[in-house]
């Protein structure tokens, strides 16, 4: 058997490919899937987004290799952007660095910063490539566990002394990817104040800054630390403008940071086509209306999933953000979300995400993405019932 790294050993298992293989076997026996396990949208780009995009493919200098300062129109138009919606100054020619969507910024800024060894406080359950990340770096993760009873926000105080003694980054992420909770500005106070105090570096990734429901708008962590003393915070156009396929995202912050983060990206790729920044370009400086009727569906599709998932008995707190439902487990699987995702596809064809898959505190949950309209929300539901009358 051939050497692999040791890196990769934290990677070995992953329950959301296991899920996929699983998906795949019942798609080869020509089986119908309600997919409801991804959070990728099925609601189409803006139509003017596309129209710039498509303009853009008849220029042929956009065919050539698109390096750091062919970005700047793009890096401008993001600062001027941040500055009118959260009233921070930003330097775009320091402060901004385009992504490959924000994905790769989590995943790879831990190789700029940790050593092997430092530890990363995430949060439990979390995004798996804010863990990874860490581990392909060398260090060692410490999972902030995140409990109903505390609103799913990590509790600073329980973290032990002898990791925060080797601990170089905090990783935060409200709206939260997969409670749903939202952390009010009075966490994002405290949370840069303990990284202060502990010298660590607060990354915060912020998909759905604008998937919310209630009136009071999302937390940007720069609007607290100010002059970005110790903080960056990733940006992606996947979920506010359904352009999850084009891979385009952004990071603003710490400019020491925002440079490590660009020597990284520099061996790993070049940027994207330049016709994808420009679309993004026209996503953030035209109506925002596409923005408010994607909300106002997700909207739509929360409530309804609620409302039938409580007809059949399975009552669950209305999500405040997010395109997902983060729901507990009915006896007797509360201890078991992988068994029950894996037998409810097998039996019914409906694909959820389990909780365990976010980490250990995930456990004991199932996660619903609404990518589906209601009435295939609705057919899903119809045949977890059927599952349940069998099972529970």
């Amino acid at each position: 058997m051939l050497a692999l790294s040791e890196r990769i050993r934290f990677l070995e298992k992953n329950v959301f490919a296991d899920m996929d293989r699983a998906k795949t076997e019942i798609i080869n026996r020509g089986e119908k899937i309600i997919d409801l396990s991804l959070g990728s949208a099925d609601l189409p780009t803006a139509k003017h987004i596309i129209e710039t995009i498509e303009k853009s493919l008849h220029n042929p200098e956009n065919h050539r290799y698109l390096l750091h300062g062919g970005t700047a129109e793009f890096r401008k138009v993001v600062a001027s952007w941040y500055q009118k919606r959260f009233g921070n100054f930003v330097d775009w020619e320091t402060e901004v660095l385009p992504l490959i969507g924000s994905q790769e910024g989590t995943a790879h800024f831990p190789l700029a910063v940790i050593n092997p060894g430092d530890y990363a406080l995430t949060l439990d359950p979390g995004y798996p490539s804010h863990a990874g990340g860490v581990y392909l770096a060398g260090g060692q993760v410490y999972a902030m566990p995140l409990l109903e009873e505390n609103n799913f926000l990590p509790q600073f105080a329980h973290i032990p002394e002898a990791v925060l003694a080797k601990a170089k980054l905090m990783i935060l992420s409200y709206p939260h990817n997969p409670t749903t909770a939202i952390a009010p500005r009075s966490f994002f106070e405290e949370a840069v104040a303990f990284c202060k105090k502990h010298n660590l570096i607060l990354v915060h990734d912020f998909p759905y800054m604008d998937i919310y429901f209630g009136e009071e708008r999302p937390v940007s962590v720069l609007e607290v630390d100010k002059n970005k003393e110790i903080s960056i915070e990733f940006f992606t156009f996947s979920k506010s403008y359904n352009m999850g396929g084009f891979r385009i995202g952004f990071a603003i912050g710490n400019s020491q940071l925002i440079a490590a983060l660009r020597k990284i990206k520099s061996i790993v790729d070049f940027n994207q086509y330049r016709g994808i920044l420009q679309g993004a370009i026209t996503a953030l400086t035209s109506s925002q209306q596409c923005v408010a009727e994607t909300v106002r569906i997700y909207r739509e599709r929360r409530d309804f999933l609620v409302s039938e998932l409580a007809k059949i008995g399975w009552q669950v707190p209305l999500p405040p953000a997010t395109l997902y439902v983060w729901a507990k487990l009915l006896p007797p699987w509360q201890q078991n979300s992988i068994q029950y995702c894996v037998e409810l596809l097998k039996e019914t064809g409906v694909a959820l995400s389990p909780g365990a898959g976010f980490g250990k505190h995930g456990e004991g949950y199932v996660r619903f993405a609404l990518v589906q309209p209601p009435e295939i929300l609705a057919e899903a539901v119809a045949k977890i019932a059927l599952f349940h009358q069998k099972t529970c």
